[in-house]
């Protein structure tokens, strides 16, 4: 049956440093999503370094010669330039396209002209590019810009908006996503009156913007327009009203409730503005709403004008929101509409307009791929009558997200305590109706299996071995029982409480092997079977079921936090180290363990998941007490191609050996240290920030004073700005009455990605946008 998603293929490094491409299911014709060229990284690619080092010409900066050529040729198992085309058009696919355009095509003829390459000059990806400065993406657009048609600038926010100007001389633009740069109304007026052949396009709504000032030209080309992605920071309806042809739109409501002078904002500030957007062709409804209520309130206004006259084209409506979203008669008017009129292939709904409601009941779905209940409160069996309908095929659903559903695998909700076993039955039926699942969330809920062969929840989740992405409570990958197999752990050499009081070489082997004594990961674990039954997951976290970050959304720092899972102490070390089997491993989250006594499960990991791009690690061990450093700095010295890091625990010492063994990530971008009452050291972080070349976001929240904050973010600034054009730096005391004012300013890329923590599995679509 015809599936809405594309699969996208990785390439991976071996050891070697050839590349292979890992196993995926087939590729399934048809697509909701309309994607360009994948925007996915070579693990192994770095910068320009290794392609010029295969040139012996690239060091002179001369062209290579004849010879030279055909000597590379000869050579050709060896040399770079020996591959075939086809081969060197992947590899060059994988470099970023400054270096591609203005510095590899200038090292021989044969890869001059490999580089102007329609397959590489038709789709230009600068996002995350962050060593793209200004001048390299002036003289980018003046080379190539006339062969550009896909344009993916998103988040490039140290770009300032004359820069961005320039994307008007990309004529042959198509799709261009200009999220998170600087635009004013006029700037983008100049853009979008030059880029006639324009079809999708991604922008953000800012505090002054104003539709009146947009050309007769740039209203043309909007309503061409077939697929918009708005970012809403001020209440407006931005340029959706002038978008007459759209199939596709995509909202954020990042719109605080107040402005920096304390003034209350009111979604009335859009009265006067044109409210008749144009749905009727509209496939694609997604809105994603911050915590606050004036983004309600301006939903609210979008989503009135949808009510009058449902498209009869629409497959897809989500609507994300944190908390409750009271229905209202349009509200339900729609729904009712589309219970009626359409066969919906996605669908995500505030929790208040599920919950008790027999909605799901009277929804047609056709080939449905994606389905968020995410804090719903609704029951297992609801689940299976009314969406699966006792077991239904569902085998084209694709990505599920079952986070916050406390109730999900039960029978009954009525009777049910939260800590109660689940219903094996209710999952098994889930897992045989959804056998293609690649995404799923079953995070912040307590889903304890109880005692019997096969039924356990990780045994049941083996059976789905297209999973790609997984998250599930750390309580529920706990064995049913204690293992007659499994002694207790004895007295680890650094289980004992010391914070970073010892000093410890790094480079010397000091926690436990991994995989020596008690604490090697068993075979007769289910965690462990259920890994190695999923040997191509790229994404996985493990969230303890009460599990709060001390850094809420819009509001300020939580102080406290609830205890973790009683059955969460059951899953430590070995557990931990399970993990390592994870080949693949790209996206690793933990959180909440308290029975990680040593850390040594994070040396396997460091050890064999050498794709590993993204950590995130939260409250690990006994609260208030840091006893893993020793594991996470023999860890890090193997993370070479880590370049997110994210580490959340109270009274953590950032000390000298921490940033130390934090400056062997090479390939590091981003860093976020998170502290209720932790210490950092102002000459290690400038230190580490010397040595880390790549480092260009760096937020650390503590407990120190503002005056040594602020003394240390200048610092920074100071020293490394120059040459790091997109550096972020915050340094703020998290527990301060300002942190809110504070966090406002920081670029949405890197607050979305990692400053906030969350659930990120399933969170949306695959393939939603880019």
């Amino acid at each position: 049956m015809p599936h809405p998603i594309w699969l996208q293929h990785r390439v991976y490094a071996g050891a070697s440093g050839s590349t292979e491409r890992a196993p995926q299911p087939r590729p399934l014709p048809g697509s909701l999503w309309s994607c360009g060229r994948a925007g996915l990284e070579h693990p192994c690619a770095g910068r320009l370094g290794d392609c010029e080092a295969a040139s012996p010409a690239a060091s002179s900066g001369e062209d290579m010669s004849n010879d030279d050529e055909a000597a590379a040729e000869a050579a050709g198992d060896t040399h770079l330039l020996g591959f075939s085309d086809e081969i060197l058009l992947h590899i060059l696919s994988h470099v970023p396209s400054t270096d591609l355009v203005l510095n590899v095509r200038r090292t021989c003829r044969k890869l001059a002209a490999l580089c102007l390459d329609k397959s590489l000059v038709h789709t230009v990806l600068l996002q995350k590019d962050y060593q793209a400065s200004e001048e390299k993406v002036k003289q980018l657009v003046k080379e190539i810009g006339r062969e550009i048609q896909q344009l993916n600038m998103a988040g490039c926010y140290w770009l300032p908006g004359s820069t961005i100007e320039h994307v008007a001389r990309c004529h042959s633009l198509v799709k261009v996503n200009l999220s998170g740069c600087h635009l004013t109304s006029l700037r983008l007026s100049r853009v979008l009156s030059c880029l006639q052949r324009l079809r999708s396009l991604a922008i953000d709504v800012s505090p002054g913007f104003d539709a009146s000032q947009l050309s007769s030209e740039c209203k043309a080309t909007l309503s061409r327009v077939q697929e918009l992605k708005q970012t809403l920071f001020t209440p407006s309806y931005g340029v959706v009203p002038c978008c007459a042809s759209l199939q596709k739109l995509l909202l954020y409501f990042e719109i605080l409730d107040r402005t920096r002078e304390g003034a209350v904002l009111s979604g009335q500030l859009m009265v006067g503005q044109s409210n008749v957007p144009h749905y009727q062709n509209l496939r694609v409804f997604y809105a994603r709403l911050a915590p606050g209520y004036i983004n309600q309130e301006v939903v609210r206004l979008y989503l009135a004008v949808l009510s009058d006259r449902t498209p009869e084209n629409l497959h897809a409506f989500l609507i994300s929101v944190p908390g409750s979203f009271a229905e209202s008669g349009a509200t339900k008017n729609l729904l009712d509409s589309m219970a009626r009129n359409v066969a919906l292939d996605a669908l995500q709904l505030p929790k208040s307009w599920l919950n008790g409601s027999t909605l799901l009941q009277h929804m047609k779905f056709n080939n449905p791929f994606y389905f968020s209940f995410s804090r719903c409160t609704l029951s297992g069996g609801h689940l299976i009558q009314r969406l699966i309908n006792g077991g239904k095929d569902l085998r084209s659903l694709a990505s599920l997200n079952l986070s916050g559903c406390v109730h999900c695998l039960s029978a009954d909700s009525l009777l049910r305590k939260a800590e109660d076993d689940i219903d094996s039955s209710i999952l098994e039926t889930l897992v045989e109706s959804c056998c293609n699942l690649h995404h799923l969330n079953l995070s912040a809920a307590h889903h304890h299996s109880s005692d019997g062969l096969g039924r356990h929840l990780c045994q049941l989740l083996a059976r789905l071995c297209h999973l790609r992405s997984l998250s599930l409570p750390v309580c529920s990958v706990a064995d049913s029982a204690p293992r007659p197999d499994r002694a207790p752990a004895p007295p680890a050499m650094h289980a004992v409480p010391r914070g970073f009081g010892k000093k410890v070489r790094i480079g010397v082997q000091t926690c436990p092997n991994p995989f020596v004594g008690q604490s090697a990961p068993q075979p007769a674990s289910v965690f462990w079977s259920l890994l190695k039954k999923l040997p191509f997951l790229e994404h996985l976290e493990l969230i303890g079921s009460n599990f709060s970050s001390a850094m809420p959304r819009n509001e300020p720092a939580i102080r406290n936090s609830l205890p973790p899972c009683s059955r969460a102490q059951n899953v430590g070390d070995s557990e931990v180290a399970a993990i390592g089997q994870l080949t693949f491993l790209r996206h690793l989250t933990l959180a909440q363990l308290p029975g990680m006594l040593t850390g040594s499960g994070l040396v396997s990991i460091g050890l064999q998941c050498q794709q590993l791009q993204s950590l995130s690690l939260a409250n690990l061990g006994m609260m208030g007490k840091v006893v893993y450093m020793p594991a996470l700095a023999d860890m890090l010295k193997h993370c070479k191609r880590l370049k997110d890091l994210r580490l959340e625990q109270p009274y953590f010492n950032a000390n000298a050996q921490f940033f130390q063994a934090l400056g062997q990530c090479s390939s590091l971008q981003r860093l976020c240290l998170v502290s209720r009452s932790g210490t950092l050291q102002p000459d290690a972080v400038l230190a580490f920030m010397a040595r880390c070349l790549q480092v260009v976001m760096c937020h650390m929240f503590t407990g120190e004073s503002l005056t040594t904050c602020k003394s240390l973010q200048q610092s920074l600034l100071r020293s490394f700005q120059a040459e790091r054009p997109a550096l972020n730096v915050v340094i703020f005391p998290l527990l301060h009455e300002g942190l809110t004012d504070v966090i406002r300013d920081v670029p949405m890329v890197h607050l979305d990605e990692i400053t906030l923590f969350k659930s990120r599995v399933a969170e949306e679509p695959p393939n939603l946008w880019w």
